[in-house]
């Protein structure tokens, strides 16, 4: 397995790549692979010749020092894994003087006020870090497909508002939720979960499922009241948001509509690690 740190290597990799004229997908992640990180490589792997898979570990992102301190960095691990599907995926794992040259800040971007929605409100200049990072992947690996997961639904739009917003020649893919055994949504985060939040933390999911049956019938507002009742009672998990949105706008609704389509968004501290999700309502 061909592992990549500088960035004229692999241009010149890219570069030959396009003049054989072969298709190129791209994966990118923060490391600490699953087997949901797993599945967005499976189908880059079955829809292109090659596969580049990116390890960097965004400091821009992070509103939280503390959170990036912790963030797991699983390098060796996470190419071992790689390689247990195929030989042939190409790893960028730069460095961050690599992707920043130098000066470690975010590009101020407009989003049409997709960022502002949700995350946006509880991380401030969170999807400047996304946009910037992203932004700069694109414009190294220059791929013809990117796979995103879309337990990070808000970001997965924001990333398609960006390729259009600048003319980014990349088609991006919204994947699946890869979940648990017992519905929990996976994430990098979840191995810093205690034994006890282990088995709490299915309880959001179950939540979710729940919330979309009442969907059916009920109030988007009296749906999201019901929600925070159900976290009250809970010890171990704490709720900070659910939001049932439009997916195009990601405005949280008052009002359902016929013809349109919702998903309802929830973050959850356990102890001090957030974890998010969403379902389709509709």
């Amino acid at each position: 397995m061909e592992v990549f740190s500088d960035k004229e290597q692999i241009t010149r990799v890219i570069d030959a790549f396009k003049a054989q004229q072969l298709t190129i997908g791209f994966v990118p992640t923060m490391g600490a692979l699953h087997d949901g990180h797993l599945a967005l490589v499976e189908k880059a792997l079955e829809n292109n010749d090659k596969v580049f898979v990116s390890v960097f570990v965004n400091p821009t992102q992070f509103n939280n020092l503390d959170d990036l301190k912790k963030y797991p960095r699983t390098l060796e691990k996470d190419i071992m894994l790689l390689e247990t599907i195929s030989k042939d995926i190409l790893v960028f794992a730069p460095s961050v003087d690599v992707i920043y040259e130098g000066k470690t800040v975010s590009q101020n971007f407009n989003f049409d006020g997709l960022e502002h929605e949700m995350e946006g409100k509880f991380r401030p200049g969170h999807f400047n870090g996304v946009g910037t990072v992203v932004k700069r992947l694109f414009e190294i690996v220059k791929a013809d497909n990117a796979y995103f997961g879309e337990k990070d639904f808000q970001q997965l739009q924001i990333i398609k508002k960006l390729v259009k917003n600048y003319s980014i020649p990349v088609n991006v893919i919204g994947c699946e939720i890869h979940r648990e055994k017992n519905g929990l949504a996976m994430s990098s985060r979840n191995t810093r979960l205690t034994e006890i939040e282990k088995l709490e933390a299915p309880f959001i999911y179950k939540t979710l499922k729940t919330a979309k049956k009442f969907f059916g019938t009920k109030s988007a507002d009296w749906v999201s009241k019901w929600v925070e009742k159900q976290f009250e009672s809970n010890e171990v998990l704490k709720l900070e948001y659910f939001i049932i949105a439009d997916i195009d706008s990601l405005k949280q609704i008052k009002k359902k509509s016929k013809n349109k389509k919702y998903r309802a968004f929830i973050a959850v501290y356990a102890g001090d690690i957030r974890l998010i999700d969403n379902i389709a309502l509709n």
